[in-house]
């Protein structure tokens, strides 16, 4: 598998495979971080352009959003 990761719903018991980037999202997200917070500390570890990782990530986080596993805060 890599670096490739796994995202299990335990309420449907469906799962998902997540590449390079979104493993290092998940890990970022499940220290309490923000989603803009993880975002930057991904940026950091990988060597990955921002537009790149912001579009690789968008779909992720649309999901993560609506399966409630984070949370978009109004400003």
């Amino acid at each position: 598998m890599g670096d490739e990761g796994v995202i299990l719903m335990t309420d449907s018991g469906q799962s998902y495979s997540t590449n390079p980037s979104g493993t290092a999202f998940i890990r970022q997200i499940t220290v309490g971080r923000s989603v803009a917070e993880a975002v930057s500390a991904v940026l950091d570890e990988l060597d990955v352009q921002e537009d790149v990782l912001l579009a690789d990530l968008g779909e992720l986080i649309a999901f993560l959003e609506a399966e409630g596993v984070v949370v978009t805060a109004n400003s």
